[in-house]
């Protein structure tokens, strides 16, 4: 399905909601996920080798946590 098809879709059932606090939660998702995407913005290219030569000096100095050290934390909230 393509994406057309699938705004389409979404629109007619949104269109039969009866329900004004659903759509308050749309109305609210919507903002919010507007809000966010103005937010966002790509890298420059050397905004992403600067990230990559911190990372790669963050491993070698052993500044980071394992995928069991985050699977931990996580499971902790």
């Amino acid at each position: 399905m393509n994406i057309e098809t699938r705004k389409i879709e979404f629109v007619q059932a949104f269109l039969n909601l009866q329900s004004e606090e659903l759509i308050s939660q749309f109305e609210k998702l919507l903002k919010k996920a507007k809000q966010s995407e103005k937010e966002l913005k790509p890298f420059t290219m050397e905004e992403l080798h600067e990230r990559i030569a911190k990372s790669e000096d963050d491993f070698e100095n052993g500044r980071f946590k394992t995928q069991e050290e985050l699977e931990k934390i996580s499971s902790n909230w």
